[in-house]
């Protein structure tokens, strides 16, 4: 059963306390009446009220004493003060201490019940943001950052290092590595976590709807600005603006985003009057942006500015150890999703997994579990149930700018792979068919960091 709000009424007039708390119990609040500041002070240290409401002139503490008593007592308690037309001036002081409305005497019952709905209603959304943010935070900690991989401990360090200071970070991977998950915790994990996180796709833009997009305009600046627009950086003032896919920035746009970074400091399209922003910036792209500053299509000032800090994001074939780990969170997430009870993984499926190449890496692997979630018939997920676009070996993919020892490791890794999962995982036939000894098997899978696969998962 939801439990009424409480509130407190102050006044040394009796009858007027009175007739308040007959008002607000009848409109289904739990509502009690003090008469004189000190008593007040005492029912609020023992009580949990989320209005006070007090008159102003008193004979032992008055409204301004209390206030200022309730407010370090407990910040969250929005107090109402009540006021005679003589007193109004001491109103807006009471405002400036923190109260959130007054009520000037005498007035109609409606007007007070109105001014209390209205401050409840504000509290039940500063509540639901509170809780919103909460979960955000929780959601984008780096520790749910799914992996345990040596690349991936070196992401999490990258992340823990960077997130509470105010450095740009640029954020580098291929597509469907995870750039925007690792830009959003370092914004839930750094002071500006508060602030507002505001995403711009660099990539769906053309130049004039970029530049309008991150500085905003003015009605009637270009065709189609049929009112004043105030643009991505000044949206998230005091937080954080993810610039992602940064490489497809047009160069004219660049020189404004570069003053940003350096002064902090814009102008909307269509207006000369200079704007201040304290922004963090976060940049993330899929294409190596040295290259393009070496073509002189990527302004090279700006690109010292972005990379204060890299974070380079291991693509999925260079982080197999992370296959078992990152298809478990996804079979739980997707089974409770779609309401399914599916126990885990065979064996089989899951070395499918491991040796395909996954050029569209986590997000692939995420799409594919999803899919197996809600095709499979048994409880289960089977090498028939992961319908991988190609059979294509992450052998045969992975030989583009590979030195001959690079490709003798990932052939003997392969083999010894290959070995294990036909003798369903027994180390001692195994090491027989390889025509090696027991411990240099052991040697190699170490070596190798071959997981020794469950029967499921």
């Amino acid at each position: 059963m939801k439990s009424k709000k409480k509130i407190l009424v102050v006044d040394d007039d009796t009858a007027l306390a009175e007739m308040c708390t007959e008002l607000l119990n009848s409109r289904g609040y739990d509502a009690e009446a003090a008469y004189c500041g000190k008593d007040a002070y005492v029912k609020a240290k023992n009580n949990n009220y989320s209005i006070v409401i007090t008159d102003l002139v008193m004979p032992d503490m008055d409204g301004i004493e209390l206030l200022k008593k309730i407010k370090l007592l407990n910040g969250q308690i929005d107090v109402i003060v009540m006021t005679s037309y003589a007193t109004v001036s001491n109103a807006v002081e009471a405002m400036k201490l923190g109260a959130a409305d007054y009520i000037t005497k005498p007035f109609k019952r409606d007007e007070l019940a109105l001014i209390v709905d209205k401050i409840l209603q504000m509290q039940s959304l500063e509540n639901e943001v509170d809780r919103l943010r909460f979960e955000l935070e929780l959601k984008y900690k780096f520790e749910n950052i799914i992996g345990e991989s040596h690349k991936m401990k070196g992401v999490y360090a990258l992340i823990n290092s960077v997130s509470d200071t105010e450095a740009n970070v640029l954020i580098q991977g291929d597509t469907g590595t995870g750039k925007e998950l690792v830009a959003r915790a370092i914004h839930y994990n750094s002071m500006r976590k508060t602030k507002p996180f505001i995403k711009v796709d660099c990539a769906s833009l053309t130049e004039t709807l970029l530049e309008s997009e991150l500085f905003g305009h003015e009605k009637g600046s270009f065709t189609g600005a049929t009112k004043d627009r105030i643009g991505r950086f000044r949206m998230a003032d005091k937080g954080t603006v993810f610039l992602d896919e940064v490489s497809n920035i047009p160069f004219p746009v660049q020189a404004k985003l570069l003053r940003v970074l350096q002064d902090g400091e814009l102008e909307a399209v269509g207006s000369d009057k200079t704007l201040r922003v304290d922004v963090r910036i976060i940049a993330a792209t899929n294409t190596d942006l040295e290259s393009r500053v070496q073509k002189d299509t990527f302004r090279k000032d700006l690109f010292y500015r972005l990379k204060v800090i890299t974070i380079n994001i291991p693509p999925l074939r260079e982080r197999l150890d992370d296959i078992s780990l990152l298809t478990a969170h996804f079979l739980k997430k997707y089974c409770k999703k779609n309401n399914r009870n599916i126990m885990g993984i065979s064996r089989p499926a899951l070395h499918k997994l491991m040796y395909y190449d996954w050029p569209g890496n986590v997000r692939e692997l995420e799409n594919l579990i999803e899919r197996a979630v809600v095709l499979c018939k048994a409880n289960t997920i089977e090498t028939e149930d992961l319908q991988l676009p190609s059979e294509k070996r992450l052998f045969a993919a992975d030989v583009n700018g590979k030195t001959f020892h690079d490709m003798i490791d990932i052939a003997e890794r392969q083999i010894i792979s290959d070995t294990l999962s036909k003798v369903d995982w027994d180390k001692e036939k195994a090491a027989e068919l390889l025509k090696i000894s027991r411990a240099s098997l052991y040697n190699k899978i170490k070596k190798h960091r071959i997981q020794t696969v469950r029967d499921d998962i």
